[in-house]
């Protein structure tokens, strides 16, 4: 790689960067709140999804003390849609952590930003380079791409990592190094794509050994992927003598911790399970059909048992009028719970 590589790309990024709501204009200084927060967010997730998230985020909670503050269960509820909801948890904890033990401010170095709730290798990297301009690897999958094409790296990931990490710390320099970030990210976002990737106007063309081959679409390698379990489980649709029904809290340790759920049963793979059931269960039956749902490392199976409550006990949870479901932090995987049973109990969906 020639030496000029960090300034062709920054000269490149200079006339094509990508203007993002946390994103801070040539002239301006970066808000660590707006970068962390962004990042956070954009794992494992779009730009153009977290957008609108972003900006709500942004519009209710200005600052990291105002989320500091906030329920978390509000902050839960902000989250629907985005996924992966143990960020939201740690999302809100490291807002607490700045707030009660730096003052309200951000952390500068990539060591003390690792203390931080939720915060790994990565967003820390990302973080010192962008919001403080600190020298750091920032190595996303938009960089491990545009890494293994202009090296045209044999190893398949996730195997490539650490190669990788090692081949772009190389080229990162020490001179703007928050431009260079987000310079390198751009590149793989807007001219690197994963498919048919526009090499004409990529600044690194001419040091790229996968376009000299023309390969550039077989790089990164990807190790074959393990086909994911089906676990079952059975959600239990349980209403009072009034109409509403039953919701509850998930642990706050696990999958879609401390989310709000319709009750089930544990989820595991093998035959549909029998224990879990709530006591005390009047005229149930079970419901047509099977809510499906895929997580990033299993798909879900979930029958659905419709009851009514004894009134002889009163059972762990919240009793929730149907027309305010949207007042609770649901996942995905029970909102199709929940259109399930009304669509089979005989209720406007």
């Amino acid at each position: 790689m020639s030496p000029g590589a960090s300034d062709s790309l920054l000269k490149w990024y200079d006339r094509h960067r990508r203007r993002l709501p946390w994103r801070a204009l040539p002239d301006e200084t970066a808000d660590p709140y707006r970068v962390w927060l962004s990042e956070i967010m954009l794992q494992q997730t779009t730009v153009a999804t977290v957008g609108p998230y972003f900006m709500a985020f942004t519009d209710k909670w200005p600052t990291v003390n105002d989320l500091a503050r906030a329920e978390l269960d509000d902050v839960l509820h902000a989250w629907q849609g985005l996924g992966y909801y143990a960020r939201a948890r740690n999302l809100h904890k490291c807002a607490q952590a700045v707030a009660d033990h730096h003052g309200g401010v951000f952390p500068d170095t990539e060591e003390s930003l690792l203390t931080l709730p939720g915060v790994g290798p990565y967003t820390a990297a990302a973080i010192a380079a962008i919001a403080f301009d600190r020298p750091a690897t920032v190595v996303d999958g938009n960089v491990e791409r545009v890494i293994a094409r202009v090296y045209a790296l044999d190893t398949p990931l996730p195997q490539a990592k650490p190669r990788i990490k090692e081949l772009a710390a190389v080229l990162a320099p020490d001179t703007r190094p928050g431009d260079y970030a987000q310079a390198i990210m751009d590149l793989g976002a807007t001219v690197c794509t994963p498919r048919k990737p526009a090499c004409a106007l990529c600044p690194w063309r001419s040091m790229c050994a996968a376009f000299a081959a023309g390969t550039q679409e077989l790089y990164p390698v990807k190790a074959p992927k393990k086909e994911k379990p089906v676990r079952r489980g059975v959600a239990f649709w349980i209403a009072d003598d009034n109409g509403n029904i039953l919701l509850r809290r998930r642990p706050e340790q696990g999958l879609l911790g401390g989310m709000m759920e319709v009750p089930s049963t544990p989820w595991r793979e093998g035959e549909w399970p029998d224990d879990g059931r709530p006591a005390h269960l009047d005229d149930h039956q079970e419901l047509p059909g099977v809510v499906r749902h895929t997580f990033t490392h299993f798909h879900l199976e979930l029958k659905v048992i419709a009851a009514q409550a004894d009134g002889d006990t009163e059972p762990e949870g919240v009793w929730c009028p149907i027309d305010r479901f949207a007042d609770h932090a649901l996942p995905t995987v029970m909102k199709k719970v929940v259109r399930h049973a009304l669509a089979h109990t005989g209720r406007a969906v």
